[in-house]
């Protein structure tokens, strides 16, 4: 059995900023998990950071990770931006803060612990795992606001 494990995240936000929720698929050889969360006030950008991470935290050890995700703000900025953000002490290229800067840092250490094939999937599409991942993340919402 291989020790690849397979992350589907995605986030949602009930108005932006508003409440949200963050939802993960996580497979492992036959297994199946998935974890679901939200914030009172937070933004669809926070909740798709929200959902890699955790994703990443449910993992006890370092191992391989295949990592789909519908937003290109998480993929790119790990991508394509994390390294110079770093490089120029939490700025961006025009040098203002980053944003969410307390995610990225927290989405960084988790990314430390193993080695992550990042894809981006399009939301919405009919892809199983990322449609659960939504349905998860939109119950991590309705869970705050329905109680």
């Amino acid at each position: 059995m291989s020790d690849k494990v397979v992350l589907y995240t995605d986030g949602a936000c009930k108005g932006n900023p508003g409440p949200g929720g963050w939802g993960v698929v996580l497979r492992y050889g036959g297994a199946v998990k998935t974890l679901h969360g939200g914030e009172l006030n937070t933004t669809n950008n926070r909740m798709e950071l929200m959902a890699a991470i955790m994703g990443l935290k449910a993992l006890k050890r370092g191992c391989p990770v295949e990592l789909y995700t519908d937003s290109q703000y998480v993929r790119k900025g790990i991508t394509e931006w994390l390294a110079n953000w770093k490089k120029n002490g939490w700025k961006t290229a025009a040098r203002k803060p980053v944003k969410n800067d307390d995610l990225w840092r927290a989405l960084d250490e988790e990314v430390l612990r193993h080695k992550i094939n990042w894809h981006w999937v399009r939301g919405h599409t009919g892809v199983p795992d990322n449609e659960l991942a939504d349905q998860l993340a939109n119950q991590g919402v309705d869970e705050l606001v329905l109680g």
